[in-house]
């Protein structure tokens, strides 16, 4: 199949984005982190976001690792009928879908020291330059490549 374009990429990635957003507010509110902030404005209590964070990252490294292992698409990539396929054969990723969504979502935990925002920008700005197959450091990490879903 055709490769994904970079905009459908980047639309698939906002869609999985709302669901990270939902997640991180569940979060937020579940640690009490929230009432915190609206109680002393101002102030955070940061183990309580920290914890908020850890929650998310888990609760997304699942999301984003069982969609990708059993049909190699997120909510994201259904949308827009793309999924993830294994370079070598076009399969499914399986395990290998762990692996693209450990090195997507994992470093997003550094986020407070702002490490995780820099590799997620890199990370996903790296399909830009990547020749032939258009990969970012995910995709090269598990050995996976986006393509068009429709056949």
């Amino acid at each position: 199949p055709p490769l994904a374009t970079p905009g459908q990429r980047f639309t698939a990635r906002l869609i999985d984005i709302v669901i990270l957003g939902a997640i991180w507010t569940v979060a937020l509110t579940a640690t009490g982190a929230l009432q915190y902030t609206m109680d002393h404005p101002g102030e955070q209590d940061m183990g309580k976001v920290t914890l908020a964070l850890i929650i998310t990252m888990a609760l997304y490294f699942g999301y984003e690792g069982v969609m990708l292992a059993r049909s190699g698409q997120t909510l994201g990539k259904k949308a827009l009928r793309i999924r993830v396929a294994m370079l070598s054969d076009g399969n499914v990723p399986a395990g290998q879908g762990w692996v693209r969504a450990a090195v997507y979502v994992l470093p997003g935990m550094l986020i407070p020291l702002l490490v995780g925002t820099v590799f997620w920008l890199v990370n996903s700005a790296s399909l830009l330059w990547d020749k032939p197959f258009q990969r970012c450091l995910h995709d090269k990490a598990a050995r996976t490549v986006v393509v068009s879903a429709v056949q």
